[in-house]
């Protein structure tokens, strides 16, 4: 997972590291708000021996800190690596077997990495803009409170975003996005019985903070 990071990180400033000479705009942008998740998830229902007909299972949506640098690498062009604390996703019980209610729970960490196209100029106090790229979601602190041994498989999948920029100075600005990203993993709990589901989610995130570019 840490390698997996990194390597998105050196992507991220490689892409830009032709930018050394003087500019007459800042190439580095840092960011820093509250991202808030709506999975939207989704299941292709429960299975597993002694589990009824018609078990199901639903995501909670979550809401957490989200850390961001971008590398303008021309006046409209940025790459971005967007990192995050990891939120805690709970997994309940539906359909036939919902009065078990919560089941599982587990920190979705996803590095996101982004290639965006800004709207205007750099001297723009409101700049829109739009991007394109991957994210890799790993599922940590996986437990159940059923004490089952819980397996998620890591996931890559298509990001894409849109939002605004807005300065208040030279250096500090506000932004808000929207992001859609789709992420499929396989669950399965190990217990008195093995069950198995396939989690396939597109959640929609909504972000907003402060930056700071220079």
């Amino acid at each position: 997972m840490k390698q997996t990071i990194r390597a998105l990180a050196v992507m991220a400033l490689a892409a830009g590291a032709g930018l050394a000479q003087a500019q007459d705009y800042p190439v580095n942008v840092f960011k820093a708000g509250i991202t808030r998740y709506d999975t939207h998830a989704q299941t292709n229902g429960v299975s597993g021996l002694g589990v009824p007909a018609g078990a199901d299972a639903n995501t909670t949506d979550a809401t957490t800190a989200v850390f961001i640098y971008e590398r303008m690498v021309s006046p409209n062009i940025g790459i971005e690596l967007v990192l995050g604390i990891p939120p805690k996703i709970e997994g309940y019980a539906d359909g036939s077997v919902d009065y078990l209610g919560k089941v599982v729970e587990a920190r979705s960490v996803a590095p996101t990495l982004l290639f965006n196209y800004h709207f205007g100029q750099p001297s723009d106090k409101f700049r829109p803009y739009v991007g394109l790229g991957i994210n890799y979601t790993h599922f940590s602190k996986r437990k159940s409170p059923y004490g089952w041994k819980i397996h998620m498989e890591d996931s890559w999948g298509p990001t894409a975003e849109a939002g605004f920029s807005y300065k208040l100075d030279k250096t500090w600005g506000l932004f808000a996005s929207v992001a859609v990203l789709k992420v499929k993993s396989e669950l399965v709990g190990e217990g008195a019985a093995v069950i198995k589901t396939t989690v396939d989610y597109r959640p929609v995130v909504f972000t907003g903070g402060v930056s700071y570019s220079f």
